[in-house]
């Protein structure tokens, strides 16, 4: 992907002149990837992460070469089966917790065949 123009800055609040066009240009691979090699994108499926404001359609970049530290959004896959939800561990306890109460934990334990594909770093999504 090549550059494209990038403005400084747009407000959100009251309108503001426009003195300058674009004053440099972004590449957004060198801005949303940081590990190339180790760098996937993943399409979203479901509503498990709205309060996240993660919805289907969006596109996630999951960053393999990340630590997966509490708190972190991942993908994970769970008995050979994809997911993406907010990693939380506790002591020894470790837990996948979606952001929609509908939807129960998943607690990981010796029994669980699973294994943590890689931290989401971005995620883009579509305006309607």
């Amino acid at each position: 992907m090549s550059s494209i123009p990038l403005f400084e800055s747009v407000p959100a609040g009251f309108a503001a002149p426009v003195e300058d066009y674009a004053q440099d240009r972004l590449d957004l691979n060198q801005f949303m990837i940081k590990h190339p090699a180790a760098t996937f994108f993943v399409k979203v499926v479901g509503d498990s992460m709205i309060g996240d404001h993660i919805t289907t359609g969006d596109i996630l970049v999951v960053d393999k070469a990340l630590e997966p530290l509490s708190g972190k959004i991942v993908v994970a896959v769970i008995n050979g089966e994809f997911t993406v939800k907010k990693l939380h561990i506790e002591k020894e306890k470790i837990t996948l917790r979606a952001s929609n109460p509908a939807y129960p934990p998943i607690h990981l334990t010796s029994n669980t065949d699973y294994q943590i594909w890689g931290v989401v770093t971005f995620v883009i999504h579509k305006t309607p």
